[in-house]
């Protein structure tokens, strides 16, 4: 498999969705889409009535006629729901899902992939969050059945998912440890995916087996992937304190700048020579968004670059197009608004993780809105997994209602400005829940620190640009050695 030189970052929830890895793919780079909620965006597309059908043409080549039944029986709307309806759920994730939810987020991975290779033969990829691990396995092997190419992870340490990819070639049994919060010794806690259990009576063929990519931030732990890995590794996406969404935290004690953002320092930038000296490829990524950053990539060792900011706001991207072209508007000259528009916020994300947040008028970067919002915890992708007292597993967000937070054992303070994002993002891509109290969940925009370098994607007068405009313009000047 011939390797790209851009891979398009694989931005979550929705953003990165099949049409825009379509657009990546067809260019002859990598499309990536986000496996990250994946169910929810899926359903919430069949109860808005699958517009164009696209869905239900996926779902037609699922290999179990009877789920896809179920699930059509279950969310699809004809015709969608009206803009004051609330969207129905699913089950929330947990550690021992039901059949029902296993089912969905396999059905859910399939479409999505198989929407982005659908009639052409490029690459196409799967980003996941090491975070929700509840989800991921399913999601996973739903991307498989696709013919996925690349499973790219990040937000921890994936060592255990190059065993998981194997065994799913030919569907047997895979699990993972569960990452617990106050875990002790003893806490061993599993989390398993059954294929031939989940659809059995099935006779499929042996899948392919996709590269893994995962996405670190330091040698040390490309050093603890390939030698402790439960399989091969491919290669690493280098990810810096600058790319958006989830940031790894500084390392030592954290510090924060006048305006309230971490500090990273010397310590915090990947040994590139020791990366290289791995043997291994890699992208890198974090502010590599133009053409002389990927002549620079190139210089060092690396096969290219991820791209994830300048692909969130392009024609294919799964934010709103109004939400877009505000941006765009706000940071190209053609309207004005603050000079550092991207804040690394400590609090914001109920992971623990720095999370970069845009500021943006009438969104949850604004202190009031954010406060106006009723606390609500009902998808639950980000919820902490602890064992209670009496053995039982806990489920617990900072984010969710404070009182219900500190029952389960939490502390007060650890719910301080954190943000809902499950829900904030999926209210970007234009799939906000109607609560029953009949509040409208706001979005919360994420970016790179690239996001100020917008306007050299954008024709002049324009306030919107292209997938392929963006990798034309980042390969307008590789030198001459670097030409594929």
């Amino acid at each position: 498999m011939a390797l790209p030189m851009i891979i398009q970052g694989g931005m979550g929830i929705g953003v990165s969705d099949w049409r825009l890895a379509r657009a990546v793919s067809l260019q002859g780079e990598l499309g990536v889409v986000s496996g990250t909620g994946i169910n929810c965006v899926f359903i919430r597309r069949l109860q808005l009535g699958d517009v164009g059908g696209h869905v239900r043409r996926a779902l037609a080549h699922f290999v179990d006629h009877t789920t896809v039944e179920k699930i059509l029986k279950t969310y699809f709307v004809e015709g969608g729901i009206d803009d004051v309806t609330h969207f129905k759920l699913s089950s929330v994730a947990q550690v021992h899902a039901p059949i029902a939810l296993q089912r969905l987020n396999v059905v859910a991975g399939f479409v999505e992939v198989f929407l982005a290779k659908e009639a052409h033969n490029g690459l196409v990829g799967i980003n996941l969050l090491e975070k929700l691990q509840t989800s991921n396995l399913p999601t996973l092997y739903g991307a498989m059945l696709a013919g996925v190419d690349a499973v790219l992870i990040g937000a921890g340490v994936p060592r255990e998912m190059p065993g998981v990819i194997e065994l799913f070639t030919n569907h047997d049994d895979a699990s993972v440890k569960a990452n617990l919060t106050c875990a002790d010794a003893t806490s061993d806690v599993k989390i398993t995916f059954r294929p031939r259990a989940v659809f059995p009576g099935l006779d499929l063929p042996r899948l392919k087996s996709p590269l893994f990519f995962p996405i670190i931030s330091s040698l040390t732990l490309a050093q603890h992937l390939v030698q402790r890995s439960t399989g091969k590794v491919d290669g690493f996406v280098v990810e810096g304190a600058l790319a958006g969404g989830h940031n790894a935290p500084p390392r030592g004690q954290l510090k924060l700048s006048e305006r309230g953002e971490p500090i990273y320092g010397v310590k915090d930038q990947a040994d590139l020579t020791g990366i290289r000296e791995l043997g291994l490829p890699f992208w890198l990524a974090g502010s590599y968004g133009s053409p002389d950053r990927l002549n620079e990539a190139l210089s060092l060792g690396a096969n290219g670059i991820q791209v994830g900011t300048a692909f969130a706001f392009c024609d294919e991207s799964g934010i709103t197009k109004s939400l877009r072209q505000r941006v765009i508007r706000s940071w190209t000259g053609l309207d004005s608004l603050v000079a550092e528009p991207v804040f690394t916020d400590p609090l914001a994300s109920p992971t623990g993780f720095p999370f970069k947040v845009v500021k943006l008028p009438d969104t949850l970067s604004e202190k009031p809105i954010y406060e106006a919002r009723p606390r609500k915890c009902d998808l639950g992708y980000l919820r902490q997994i602890l064992v209670g007292g009496d053995g039982k597993l806990v489920y617990r967000c900072p984010a969710e209602p404070v009182e219900d937070f500190v029952r389960k054992g939490g502390k007060v303070e650890d719910t301080v400005d954190r943000k809902c994002l499950c829900n904030a993002l999926l209210a970007n891509i234009g799939l906000g829940q109607r609560q029953d109290d009949g509040y409208h969940e706001q979005p919360l925009l994420t970016s790179g620190d690239d996001l100020l370098h917008l306007r050299q994607f954008v024709a002049p007068g324009a306030d919107h640009y292209s997938a392929k405009d963006v990798l034309g313009h980042l390969k307008s000047a590789l030198t001459e050695v670097h030409i594929p």
